[in-house]
């Protein structure tokens, strides 16, 4: 195995996925349920992240090629989704658990674009482009699942948060999550026009 390639992959995972930061997001989405259903929209969003990873490691240039896909337009879409899901968090219109399942809630946006966002699929494709044999890719493999395991771990006793916070703190975080949620969003959106703007001036 190639520690080295695997530091750099658990490091670089672990700084986009931002475990820590995904706390405040997943209880603003999920506070309000029953124990047992966020702990099952923990391990559904994990699954569904690692998942869609793994996909476009294996065939993820292969698939955009065939789509004529450029990774800026994924970044873009991502960010757009985000900004929807923002806007419910902000408007208070996700607090009411009974217009939403936790099945949807796991798949998006916490499996995807948060947990598998633009950010983590393009550096696992750049590794994947980088590994030139067996133990580069083992070495790919047990990070992507070490960094998934992680924050699987933190959403799973995020519980613990809300059992100090209470609906009124819950209520808060909300809206504080929303916000960041909204800046993330347009960041990824901005990072993707300039990518649209950059290739087009290279390209002329």
């Amino acid at each position: 195995m190639n520690m080295k390639l695997l530091g750099e992959v658990l490091v670089t995972l672990l700084v986009i996925t931002d475990p820590p930061g995904m706390v405040p997001i997943f209880l603003a989405l999920t506070g309000q349920m029953p124990a047992r259903d966020r702990v099952r929209a923990a391990w559904q969003a994990v699954a569904l992240a690692l998942g869609v990873i793994v996909v476009f490691a294996v065939a993820g240039q292969t698939l955009l090629d065939y789509l004529h896909i450029d990774l800026p337009a994924l970044q873009g879409a991502g960010g757009l989704l985000l900004i929807l899901v923002a806007l419910e968090l902000l408007t208070g219109k996700a607090d009411n658990p009974g217009e939403q399942t936790t099945t949807n809630i796991a798949l998006v946006p916490l499996g995807t674009p948060l947990l598998a966002g633009p950010g983590a699929i393009v550096a696992t494709m750049l590794f994947v482009q980088r590994a030139e044999g067996t133990a580069d890719y083992l070495s790919i493999g047990v990070g992507i699942v070490a960094v998934m395991a992680a924050v699987w771990l933190i959403l799973r006793f995020s519980g613990i948060v809300v059992k100090v916070l209470r609906p009124a703190g819950i209520e808060v975080l909300t809206r504080i999550a929303g916000l960041l949620l909204a800046a993330i969003a347009v960041q990824l959106i901005a990072d993707a026009v300039a990518a649209f703007v950059t290739a087009h001036l290279n390209g002329a």
